[in-house]
């Protein structure tokens, strides 16, 4: 933070955790931000808590859990080769080239990096080889295998036209300066490559109809919305309708959100959207999604009604009304507990001064607290309070936030990035007390994980499960591609399925609790609903 209030500095950045060696625990990449100067004397500001590290993007190695059970990690940026030292917004995580190791796309404000993991701790940046340069403001990034060839694929989602030569400064309604809003600024164009299975890319954002309209994309998440079996694409944009993009059968994609009921919400207005997750939180078999907005409006939840067709149930839910007054980022559905119901978690900060604060002094006045919702009975959610989540009644800035099991011990801990602050690291103190069991999808052959595949886990007493693999959602951020699925009271587990994406499926019984399995395709029993 600058004083200068640009635009830029006030939406960054993001976090992935991930198993960059292979050795079975997550390793932790930091998205990094800079001081930025328009060419206006800004070496002579004064700059807001001078910073006392280098500003270049970090990566962090797992070292284990130490003597006091908690694990440990190891900066290991200068050895890996990494050397991100644009200003940084978000990252994906996604073995593109199958060869067992997950590499690193880095969405920047100005040219992005596409770091290819060597395998032997080292990362190369392959940008150019791999045809995958965008020089834009880029935001949401993800990996996902959208024409089912077997390799992943890429989207790079883009925000504004925003240059720091162009800056003007903004006021709030009180006539104090304040941060711009994006209605300020034109949108950018959103792109799509796809992967050759050579090591490089092709642009296929017009052949796949996706190069329409240009948005202000924040999130975004690849998921199969109306079960047709091919992945969609939700994109969330701010101050401006939401995309639905579902894939056609012949690998184009339509946007659908209006008619399917998440363009807008149930007033008809636009919102800011900014983080997103996809989920079955209904237990009914198909994904629905959530959505963190700005502190003037609500957060949203769309329950798909089935066929990729959603209601706006964000205050029936009871996740409507406690997020007013707040700005959510990082968000996802997870089971914090292990009782077998997904909550939510919501990671907030403003992107408005907050007077109060600069009243009092402080010096990055956009602070706010964190949000647990717990699913209770039916599908209603109920917050819970400071007293029952200490780490989430502290005001911070809160943007990106990663979830993985750090500590391997079956619950998602959550690594949540500050904007002009440190990173966080929280480690979940109540799920393991619960039975719990892990998956890892893998392909028959690859070292990778399959970001596509579905799980359906069979609990007793004829209750079942909906889980799949992915890293993308939240905000700017790429998560633990594990199935993590607590069982509740269950102590186990009589059967899990897995729908692979070339639409086979198989079963595996017998599986063992508390302890993560890996199932690789061909190892399981065929199975089918007309012979189970």
């Amino acid at each position: 933070m600058t004083g200068e209030l640009f635009f830029v500095e006030n939406m960054g950045a993001g976090v992935a955790v991930f198993d960059m060696d292979r050795d079975g625990d997550l390793d932790i990449f930091l998205v990094q931000g800079a001081l930025l100067d328009a060419g206006n004397g800004l070496e002579g500001a004064i700059v807001l808590s001078p910073p006392t590290l280098p500003l270049t993007d970090r990566l962090y190695r797992n070292l284990g859990l130490a003597e006091d059970g908690l694990p440990r990690f190891e900066d290991v940026t200068e050895p890996s080769g990494i050397l991100g030292t644009e200003y940084g917004m978000g990252v994906a995580a996604g073995d593109y080239d199958s060869d067992g190791f997950v590499d690193l796309y880095v969405s920047n404000f100005g040219p992005n990096r596409l770091w290819r993991n060597r395998g032997d701790g080292t990362f190369e940046d392959v940008t150019k080889r791999a045809g995958v340069e965008d020089y834009r403001w880029s935001t949401a990034v993800t990996f996902f295998d959208f024409d089912a060839d077997g390799q992943l694929d890429l989207f790079v989602g883009n925000y504004l036209k925003f240059r720091l030569e162009d800056h003007e400064p903004c006021r709030a309604e009180s006539g104090l300066a304040d941060y711009c809003s994006p209605e300020s600024y034109e949108a950018e164009p959103n792109r799509l490559f796809r992967n050759r299975g050579d090591g490089t890319f092709e642009d296929v954002t017009a052949a796949t109809g996706l190069a329409g309209t240009p948005a202000k994309t924040l999130g975004a998440i690849a998921v199969d919305l109306n079960g047709d079996g091919r992945q969609d694409l939700y994109v969330a944009n701010d101050q401006m309708p939401n995309s639905l993009w579902l894939q056609q059968e012949d690998g184009t994609f339509r946007d659908e959100a209006l008619l399917g009921g998440a363009a807008v919400n149930r007033e008809g207005r636009s919102e800011a959207s900014m983080g997103v997750d996809a989920a079955d939180f209904d237990d009914d078999g198909d994904e629905d999604l959530f959505l963190s907005h700005l502190r003037w409006e609500s957060n949203t939840l769309y329950e798909n009604s089935g066929g990729g067709v959603f209601r706006d149930r964000s205050f029936e839910s009871g996740l409507g009304s406690p997020s007013l007054g707040l700005t959510g980022f990082g968000t996802r559905w997870l089971d914090v507990d292990n009782d077998s119901r997904l909550d939510l978690l919501v990671f907030n900060g403003d992107v408005k001064i907050i007077e109060e604060q600069a009243r009092r002094g402080e010096k990055h006045p956009l602070r706010q607290r964190d949000q647990l919702f717990l699913r209770r009975a039916g599908d209603l959610y109920e917050e819970v309070g400071p007293a029952g989540a200490r780490a989430l009644a502290i005001e911070t800035v809160s943007r990106g936030a990663a979830f993985g099991d750090l500590d391997n011990d079956g619950d998602t801990d959550v690594v949540v990035a500050q904007n002009h602050g440190p990173v966080r690291v929280l480690l979940n103190q109540v799920g393991q007390d619960r039975h719990w069991i892990g998956l890892r999808l893998m392909p028959a052959t690859l070292g990778r994980d399959m970001l596509r595949a579905r799980v359906a886990i069979g609990l007793p007493g004829g209750r079942i499960l909906w889980r799949r693999s992915h890293t993308d959602g939240s905000y700017l951020s790429a998560s633990d591609p594990r199935v993590l699925v607590g069982l509740g009271e269950s102590s186990g587990v009589d059967w899990v399925r897995v729908y692979w994406p070339d639409g086979s499926t198989e079963e595996w019984q017998g599986l063992e609790p508390e302890r993560y399995h890996s199932l690789r395709q061909g190892a399981g029993r065929t199975w089918s609903e007309t012979n189970p």
